[in-house]
């Protein structure tokens, strides 16, 4: 009697636990939910059908653990639409009640057939605000090149004026204005909300230009295109996009937007494949399913990226995708405008050659400074301060590593001894070191 009271108590004090349905009727329930919800209500029904075949047949009838079982059911889902994905969480209500569909943020909802995205308000989200709503690094790199790391798109409520997402677009979109080229490193962006795909993607075409994305779900069509363009688009700066593998969702609808319209160059691999937005649906037992409850379609293409991905225009391994951009860009500024010393010192740096032969005969005493050879660098040591790094551009002539502004200019006497190291840089000669040793 104890044993049984005691039973009886662990099942009182765990709800959630003693009502986790067994596997048949969560594959059930999420069947449902995709029959239901999915933005296509033939593939829903055909792949609920499958589902639900598989189950009966006692396929899924092992997997008891339930983390185990929402790995299964997502495999066995994802080859449809990238964006399934089934999760279990312990801590979610056991029997969930109606309501209405977790979307992901920004996707899209009923609307007018091509209305623009317009958003609610946000709910506060202190980590969204301190991961500075998705830019990770705005900087402008040698040769005037604007950089922005984004690793997500956050959603934009164009109603507020003083929306922080927006802010931050804007405050990055500012910092690399007068730049000559900009790159998007989107190659850890998983995704995110259409609002803020729109709006960066305005920064850089003509307003109300025919290029964006339309959503197509169960309840009508949404056009990609912001309810606010960018007030000052840049229409003539090279714009370079890198992707990766790890490109996902909105994080491929922009590259996809932009190569569409043949406004951008996009740099690296192919990226993941998933087009169709959602959001997570609750089921019994603490299980959810995204499901997808629209899918784009692109003027330009006709088409979208689902399960092909963003295919690159220029391939290159993803963890050289930089360097490509990079290289790409100060060729095309060099090439617009043959007077950018800055530019063309800045692609010559990157050139720069190693393993170029001896460097022995360098190393010496200048003065105030110790030139010593490390690897296939000179390290130029005066006093307490950290080493000046020299690579090799040409016989006697170095580049300053990461200040390609910078150059050494050695020479030689008639026996070809290094006598003398004479500083460089963009506005003329700098100071003469000779040596001393």
């Amino acid at each position: 009697m104890r044993a049984l009271f005691f039973a009886a108590a662990l099942i009182a004090a765990f709800p959630a636990l003693a009502q986790t349905p067994p596997p048949r009727e969560t594959v059930e329930a999420v069947a449902g939910r995709i029959r239901d919800l999915y933005f296509d209500p033939v593939a829903g029904d055909r792949i609920a059908d499958e589902l639900e075949a598989e189950s009966a047949t006692g396929a899924f009838d092992a997997l008891t653990e339930e983390r185990d079982l929402a790995a299964a059911l997502s495999r066995r889902l994802r080859p449809l639409d990238a964006h399934f994905n089934v999760a279990w969480d312990p801590n979610a209500p056991a029997r969930p009640g109606p309501g209405p569909v977790v979307r992901a943020p920004g996707s899209p909802s009923a609307a007018g057939a091509g209305e623009p995205m317009r958003r609610l308000a946000r709910p506060a989200n202190p980590m969204e605000a301190r991961g500075h709503y998705g830019f990770r690094k705005v900087e402008i790199q040698p040769g005037n090149i604007g950089y922005i790391d984004l690793r997500q798109f956050s959603n934009i409520d164009f109603d507020d004026p003083a929306d922080p997402a927006r802010r931050a677009a804007d405050a990055a979109l500012t910092f690399v204005a007068d730049a000559d080229a900009v790159i998007f490193d989107l190659r850890d962006n998983g995704g995110g909300a259409p609002s803020m795909v729109g709006y960066l993607t305005s920064a850089f075409t003509p307003a109300n230009a025919p290029i964006y994305n339309i959503f197509h779900s169960r309840e009508g069509a949404e056009s990609e295109a912001p309810a606010v363009f960018h007030p000052s688009p840049r229409l003539e700066v090279p714009v370079y996009v890198l992707i990766s593998g790890r490109t996902g969702s909105a994080g491929e609808a922009f590259p996809y937007t932009l190569q569409g319209a043949r406004r951008a160059t996009i740099v690296g691999e192919a990226s993941g494949g998933a087009a169709n937005p959602g959001g997570m649906v609750p089921v019994d037992g603490g299980f959810a399913v995204f499901i997808s409850q629209g899918s784009p379609k692109n003027p330009n293409t006709g088409g979208n990226w689902e399960g092909t991905g963003v295919i690159p225009d220029v391939a290159v391994p993803w963890d050289q995708a930089l360097t490509r951009a990079q290289t790409l860009a100060l060729d095309a500024i060099v090439a617009a405008d043959s007077s950018r010393t800055d530019a063309a010192w800045a692609l010559q740096a990157m050139n720069s050659t190693t393993g170029s032969g001896d460097l022995t005969p360098y190393a010496g005493a200048y003065g105030e400074q110790t030139v010593s050879v490390v690897g296939d660098r000179l390290h130029v040591v005066r006093g307490r301060r950290p080493p000046v790094v020299l690579a090799p551009l040409g016989e006697n002539l170095f580049t300053v590593v990461g200040d390609p502004g910078r150059r050494v200019q050695f020479s030689r006497d008639e026996a070809g001894r290094v006598v003398t190291m004479d500083s460089l840089n963009l506005g003329g000669p700098g100071p003469r070191a000779r040596r001393t040793d």
